[in-house]
Formats: structure tokens, sequence, C-alpha cells
């Protein structure tokens, strides 16, 4: 399967258990790999035969600076359902929902969940 990757979505948002993480926010970074079939688009250089990859860019932004949620979980979920549902090529997804700034009194890298969905 062919895939669109989008690595390392910056955007600020409001996720979090804390009141603190709701309230002042933090930066998230968003990884999504599209599994689509890319051979018409390759073939015939349109836009309308692949996913504008502006749009998710758009969308995700839209997902992850919008409604405050406790779990990074919920919002690795919205985004790929929203994705699922607005782009009906892409045949299955990743998406990797990194915090890395989560205000936890030991020193780590990163915070993160992978989900992966398929149509049904």
């Amino acid at each position: 399967m062919d895939k669109i990757i989008l690595t390392g979505i910056s955007v600020f948002g409001h996720h979090g258990c804390s009141e603190e993480e709701q309230k002042h926010g933090q930066n998230f970074k968003v990884d999504v790999e599209l599994n689509l079939d890319l051979s018409l688009a390759g073939q015939t250089d349109n836009l309308s035969a692949t996913v504008d990859y502006a749009q998710v860019l758009e969308d995700v932004e839209k997902i992850v600076g919008g409604t405050p949620r406790k779990l990074i979980e919920t919002v690795a979920e919205e985004i790929a359902n929203t994705l699922l549902t607005k782009y009906l090529s892409v045949k299955s997804l990743k998406v990797v929902l990194h915090k890395p700034d989560a205000p936890l009194s030991i020193n780590y890298v990163d915070a993160a969940v992978e989900i992966f969905r398929s149509r049904q």
C-alpha cells in the first residue's frame, strides 16, 4: 500500500488531566501516515487523484488546537476518525501524537500514543 506521510506537525493545544495543562496549554507534535493507492495520482499528476495533504494538516491543526481533552488518546482517535470520514480513498492510517512537554517530575524525552485505524 502506498502512503502519504506527514511528520512533526506542531500545534499548540490545551490537552491534559491537570488544570495547569488545560489552562496554559503546550506544544504537541503529530505524525500521520495515510495508506491509499497513489498510482492514479502518480500517472496523471492530478491533485484530485490523491489526498491534499495541506487539507490534512489543517484538519490536524483544528483538532489539536481545538476542544481540550484530558487524554491524548482521545485526541488521536478524533484525528483518525475525522481523516477516515473525510478522505474516502484512505484505506487505513496511523496517528502518533507526541506530548513532549507534559509537566512531569521525571526527565524524559517524549510521551506519545500511536494508533492504527482502518475501514471496516
